[in-house]
């Protein structure tokens, strides 16, 4: 039997500039503003600022070859994989620092350092009489507190662990003893091994009222019905009024799931974010200016380009003067290159943005999100001629500010679904009239998926049940029976 077999590999060898070239373009404003502050740090040939008058850039129509065996081995860019070089994981310090800073800002703001979440309930601690042994067991309890403000783990757990780590010896009465002078600790809720407690503890230290006693018989004996909003069974159970519930799950609705979540040295700082772009409306026309920020003026170092000129004019050249000039050389280049890379980086970004404006230009002249248009990345490719890879990476992580708010780039890309006049429309616009249909809907009897289906259906949108559902999750709304309100 005669057995073919063909394999294929496709597999895109890109050089290595090439590949920092495509690194630069996915950064947004802040990362790319310290990847070139690395840059510069790196490379002494590359400067800030306009470039004086002079005749610079001699050397480099000039050969080097008796000066290129440090270079002999270099790596050929056909055993480049690019794969290798943009992987997920290959994520730069600069990604996961902040740096949010305008020109004529001061970068140097002196603030005092925040307390920590565990350091002040230790601080809390020593305000109660305890000796010693309650003292350690305490102090182990706030260690085991997570960042939400829970104790995740079993008191028998906690027991053997102390034992086994600390060389503390108790027992699970003295455990949950001390458990209750942690649950005395501010914040309320703070120590609770599950939502029930930690509710429980909180409406326990609120003043005592008709409403309150109410929330606290509701969470401790019918948390289940009230997680799933049976409010039918609720009002049977307790023999009241729609008004007096209401009141009840009010007081309950006012407290903190997340204790630990709301304390201030607690909180992780989020970065703000710069838009690269900004479109304006300019005499009923749209106008795009790309942040100045991603254009620096940048110049190759005079003084190299002197040291450069000095040496090629040099007779005698020393095995130190070689070296030290194919370092120069290898700086020189690096920097022109990365002026270069800036440049194209520029474009690509202008002309990308450019035409997604265009695209969708009717939304972007009166913001009704129901106008934006079915956009996929090769919509785009072909009317810029570049790979549908470099359009992804401008969108996904830049950010365009709008008449309408900042909005990030990749949102205005959908699928195409048909309407029941067979036409074309985005995803998108389907799923703002479902939102709309949502926030419109009688909260005391939500539409379920299968309504909101029909709806759609009578608005021009034939979708199926499972697509609502799929539409709806995506918006983060919750299903029917959780919307439901009193």
């Amino acid at each position: 039997m005669l057995k073919q077999f063909l394999n294929l590999k496709l597999s895109q060898k890109l050089s290595p500039q090439q590949i920092q070239l495509m690194k630069l373009i996915q950064l947004p404003t802040q990362a790319f503003e310290q990847r070139l502050l690395e840059e510069m740090n790196e490379n002494p040939a590359l400067e800030a600022g306009k470039e004086d008058d002079y005749e610079a850039d001699e050397y480099a129509n000039e050969d080097y070859d008796d000066y290129d065996d440090a270079e002999s081995d270099r790596i050929e860019a056909d055993d480049i994989n690019i794969d290798e070089y943009l992987s997920d994981d290959d994520t730069p310090d600069y990604k996961t620092q902040v740096n949010n800073y305008s020109d004529d800002e001061e970068r140097e703001t002196p603030f005092a350092a925040p307390i920590s979440f565990h350091q002040d309930l230790i601080n809390q601690l020593n305000t109660f009489i305890l000796n010693d042994e309650e003292r350690e067991i305490a102090e182990f309890l706030v260690g085991s507190i997570d960042d939400m403000g829970y104790i995740r783990r079993s008191i028998p757990d906690i027991v053997d662990d102390m034992a086994f780590t600390q060389g503390i010896y108790t027992d699970e009465a003295m455990v949950e003893k001390m458990l209750t002078v942690i649950h005395e600790l501010e914040p309320s809720g703070v120590g609770a091994r599950d939502l029930q407690e930690c509710l429980l503890l909180q409406l326990k230290h609120k003043t005592p009222t008709e409403y309150v006693d109410l929330a606290i018989d509701i969470i401790e004996n019918q948390f289940d019905a009230f997680t799933k909003k049976h409010y039918d069974k609720l009002l049977q159970k307790y023999s009241i009024s729609n008004e007096q519930l209401k009141k009840a799950i009010h007081e309950i609705e006012r407290l903190n799931p997340k204790p630990g979540g709301s304390f201030a040295g607690n909180n992780k700082v989020t970065e703000n974010i710069v838009p690269d772009f900004a479109i304006r409306i300019v005499d009923g026309e749209l106008e795009l200016t790309l942040n100045g920020r991603n254009a620096p003026s940048l110049h190759v170092s005079k003084d190299y380009q002197e040291m450069m000129q000095t040496y090629k004019e040099s007779r005698d050249k020393s095995t130190a003067q070689k070296d030290a000039v194919q370092f120069i050389k290898q700086k020189l280049d690096s920097a022109k290159w990365f002026i270069d890379a800036i440049r194209q980086r520029q474009e690509t970004l202008f002309v990308t943005m450019n035409a997604i404006m265009h695209y969708q230009e009717e939304y972007f002249l009166d913001g009704d999100e129901t106008k934006l248009k079915p956009m996929i990345l090769k919509d785009i490719a072909d009317m810029v001629g570049l790979d549908i890879s470099t359009i992804s990476r401008v969108a996904n992580s830049k950010y365009v500010e709008t008449p309408y708010g900042t909005k990030l780039i990749k949102e205005f890309f959908s699928e195409a679904m048909k309407n029941d006049q067979g036409e074309d429309v985005s995803t998108l616009e389907i799923k703002k009239i479902l939102q709309n249909t949502i926030e419109e809907e009688d909260k005391r009897k939500p539409l379920p998926d299968d309504q909101l289906a029909e709806i759609l259906k009578e608005k021009g949108y034939p979708i199926a049940r499972r697509t609502i559902a799929k539409y709806r999750e995506q918006l983060d709304i919750p299903v029917a029976r959780m919307r439901k309100k009193i």
